[in-house]
C-alpha cells in the first residue's frame, strides 16, 4: 500500500507531541440513530479517547450539531473526564470544518496530526476528515469511536475515507500508539482506560498478575502443606 499523501516525509505512526484529539458530534440524539455499534461500547470508546487525550495533554477539541434541537447534548463523559476539552460551538454547519472559530483552534496548536471521531462516521466524521486532509493535516479516523446507521455505510465511509488519505484506527491502538512504553511512571492510569473502556478481560490478567507477584513477595495464601498434614492427621 503507497503512503498516503499527506503523510508524505511525517512518521506512519502517531507522535502525542503534535497530535489534536477532535470529538465531534457525539450527541445523545445521534446516538439513537447508531446500529453498526453497541451505543454503550461506542460511549464507552468516546469516554477512553477523552481520558487518553487529558492523561497524554493532548489538545482536544468537542463541537455539537443545533445541540439545542433534535440531535441532542453532547455525552456529559467526554467532558467530566476532560475539563480541559474545548467546546467550539457552531452555527449550523454540518462539517465542522466549515465552522471558522474550529479551524482557528486547530491552527493555533501548531499541531498537524489530527485524531478524529464523530457521530455520525459518514457525516460527521467524514465530512472534516476529507477537509482537514484537502488542508494539509495528517488524519487517523477513529472509527469504533464513531457510529453509524449502517455497517454498509461506514464501510463505504472507511473506504472513501481512505481513499482520500486518511489512516483509519481503532480506540485501542491509538491508546498504545500515544502510551508508546510500559517504561512509564502513568503505565497503569494507561491501563485503567483499557480494562474501564476497551478490553474489560484485561482487568483479569493485571488481577492475576498482582496476585502472582503478591505470591512471590509474601508467600502463598493457601497453606497447601498444612491442609496436607491436617488430612493425613
Amino acid at each position: 500500500m503507497s503512503t498516503p499523501a499527506n503523510f508524505q516525509g511525517l512518521p506512519p505512526m502517531i507522535d502525542p507531541d503534535d497530535a489534536v484529539m477532535l470529538l465531534i458530534d457525539h450527541q445523545s440524539g445521534l446516538f439513537q440513530l447508531v446500529r453498526d455499534i453497541e451505543q454503550h461500547v461506542l460511549r464507552g470508546h468516546v469516554t477512553a479517547l477523552a481520558k487518553l487525550s487529558r492523561l497524554a495533554k493532548l489538545p482536544t477539541f468537542t463541537t455539537a450539531s443545533v445541540p439545542d434541537g433534535p440531535n441532542g447534548p453532547l455525552i456529559p463523559e467526554i467532558h467530566h473526564f476532560n475539563p480541559e476539552a474545548v467546546y467550539i460551538p457552531r452555527t449550523g454547519q454540518i462539517n465542522a470544518w466549515d465552522n471558522p472559530a474550529w479551524v482557528e483552534a486547530i491552527e493555533k496548536t501548531g499541531r498537524k496530526t489530527l485524531l478524529i471521531a464523530g457521530t455520525l462516521t459518514s457525516v460527521c466524521m467524514a465530512f472534516p476528515t476529507i477537509s482537514a486532509l484537502a488542508a494539509g493535516y495528517k488524519v487517523f479516523a477513529i472509527i469504533d469511536a464513531s457510529g453509524n446507521w449502517s455497517k454498509m455505510a461506514t464501510d463505504i465511509t472507511m473506504a472513501r475515507v481512505t481513499q482520500a488519505g486518511a489512516v483509519p484506527i481503532d480506540t485501542y491502538a491509538v491508546l498504545a500508539e500515544v502510551m508508546s512504553t510500559w517504561n512509564r511512571a502513568d503505565a497503569m492510569e494507561f491501563a485503567a482506560i483499557m480494562t474501564d473502556h476497551i478490553v474489560p478481560p484485561y482487568r483479569a490478567l493485571i488481577e492475576s498478575y498482582d496476585k502472582a507477584q503478591g505470591v512471590q513477595k509474601n508467600g502463598r495464601e493457601t497453606k497447601l502443606e498444612i491442609l496436607e498434614a491436617a488430612s493425613k492427621g
